[in-house]
């Protein structure tokens, strides 16, 4: 005869305790004190007969008999969290809450989502386009569109498109006087900034998308890129661009429907890469969900058509 399973209080105090070997860490993410924590793992070793952490000089270490099972423990403890998600999603209405900056949400996805929408007519699908980001550990979005952000633990993670930073600007500005066709005619062009300096979450991702370090890149530092029109928001520097009243940075790969549509053109071939790019990424509470699911296989699919 089997003998019965500890308390699962005590099994998920001991596996959060030795995530973050601390007590108070783990009563933090339980939301209880840490001398309950403290008991909890107590009663479980006197349960199993075994010691489970033990002192470390000011932390803690895990016995060899506690990381005996501590990997199968975690596993079993998230394959629950995902169950218990799948079981709200079923009961609850279908809801999609995506997390995207604006000029990505304005350009890119807003243009396509009616094709997820048709494949998926059942779901309620919110746009979350603030400058803030969300907080995907507190339940503030599903899914998030994160440029240049490096994942953190814990998420399922997948690059949509790699940055390639181009210049564009109205056809009309393309031919008669002035014309631009090849880089240098920049210099007596009407350069469209985007002002990211308000823009704290920006200072790391944003900084370099202005004309100074492009025209760095391309080794023509001697076009003054201090010139023009700046915008605090990044849609409606795209909108001056497309009214013909400069020349604006973009990515590539999210303007490119705008070069189709003919509302905006490359008027020089000139392009600069970077590490940099746009990721996919969910919590693993929500990677498990039907619709979730559903939208991370598609949206890759469209960005695959478009790589």
């Amino acid at each position: 005869m089997s003998q019965p399973l500890p308390s699962l209080n005590a099994l998920r105090a001991f596996e959060t305790t030795c995530r973050h070997l601390s007590f108070v860490q783990a009563a933090e993410e339980l939301h209880v004190t840490p001398a309950a924590v403290k008991q909890l793992v107590r009663r479980l070793e006197e349960n199993l007969g075994v010691a489970l952490v033990e002192r470390s000089g000011r932390g803690l270490k895990v016995t060899p008999a506690g990381q005996a099972g501590l990997d199968a423990l975690a596993a079993g403890f998230q394959q629950i969290e995902s169950a218990v998600h799948q079981i709200r999603d079923y009961r609850q209405p279908q809801r999609l809450i995506i997390s995207a900056e604006p000029s990505f949400a304005t350009t890119w996805l807003v243009p396509r989502l009616e094709r997820f929408r048709a494949l998926h007519p059942e779901a309620d699908v919110l746009i979350d386009s603030s400058l803030r980001i969300a907080d995907l550990d507190a339940g503030a979005a599903d899914v998030a569109i994160r440029f240049g952000a490096a994942p953190a633990q814990g998420v399922v993670a997948h690059r949509l498109f790699d940055e390639k930073l181009c210049a564009f600007c109205s056809p009309s500005l393309t031919s008669g006087p002035g014309a631009l066709q090849q880089l240098a005619d920049l210099a007596g062009a009407t350069l469209i900034h985007w002002d990211t300096s308000a823009l704290t979450w920006a200072t790391a991702t944003r900084a370099w998308m202005g004309w100074e370090p492009w025209l760095e890149q391309l080794g023509a530092e001697q076009i003054d890129a201090r010139r023009g029109i700046s915008f605090s928001d990044y849609n409606l520097a795209v909108q001056a661009a497309i009214a013909g009243q400069g020349v604006v940075l973009g990515s590539l790969p999210i303007m490119r429907d705008l070069v189709t549509a003919g509302l905006l053109v490359r008027p020089f071939p000139e392009v600069v890469e970077t590490s940099i790019g746009y990721d996919i990424i969910a919590p693993r509470r929500a990677a498990g969900l039907s619709l979730v699911q559903s939208f991370l296989g598609w949206i890759k699919a469209e960005a695959g058509r478009r790589a």
